[in-house]
């Protein structure tokens, strides 16, 4: 068994929060080794979890429809996109808004072993949790707005797609009205090889 197989089976048959998350434990992620954009979220929301698809919320929606402007069938398809994230199941819900922090102990047991094995052309960083893992306490509007590389690759931090993420799009229109466009050109550009 490859590297790669055996990734896939460790994360297909973890349960180790089976005693503290709320539901049982549905690892999140999809795509091949090769996948050409690899995108890292924070984790997956109670609707990803409950249907086993990446971003198949009202999140989603506004990341497909609004921001990448393609096709669910170009999102999940493996060699297109390798998704994954800092925590692989739904954390639960927060007391005050939104869900709870992805665990960390998911991205040091998974996310650090595809990094070293999945071959992407971009990395695509989404959400302040995940842009976190990466660059510590830098200001998100400072990364959202500059380019970055990872293993010599263009890597992109995007604000969360979340409709609890109003305040922060609205207070830096330029995101969805230039740097987006930017981006999404990139992210076209790779698909249409």
């Amino acid at each position: 068994m490859d590297e790669f197989q055996r990734l896939k089976e460790d994360l297909i048959n973890c349960d180790r929060c089976k005693d503290i998350l709320e539901y049982p434990p549905h690892p999140i992620f999809q795509g091949q080794i090769n996948s050409a954009i690899m995108q890292i979220g924070q984790a997956p929301s109670r609707k990803v979890m409950e249907t086993g698809k990446p971003f198949n919320d009202i999140s989603g929606k506004k990341l497909l429809c609004d921001w990448y402007q393609i096709t669910r069938e170009q999102f999940e398809n493996p060699q297109n996109f390798y998704i994954t994230s800092i925590g692989r199941c739904y954390p639960g819900k927060a007391k005050v808004t939104g869900d709870n922090p992805p665990c960390l102990e998911c991205a040091d047991l998974f996310l650090k072993r595809e990094l070293e094995i999945i071959e992407p052309q971009i990395y695509i960083i989404i959400g302040s949790y995940a842009a976190q893992y990466f660059f510590g306490d830098e200001p998100l509007e400072k990364l959202v707005f500059h380019d970055h590389t990872y293993k010599g690759k263009p890597l992109y931090v995007l604000p969360h797609p979340s409709p609890l993420n109003r305040k922060w799009l609205k207070d830096h229109p330029l995101f969805e009205t230039s740097r987006m466009i930017e981006i999404r050109k990139t992210i076209k550009d790779i698909l249409q090889k």
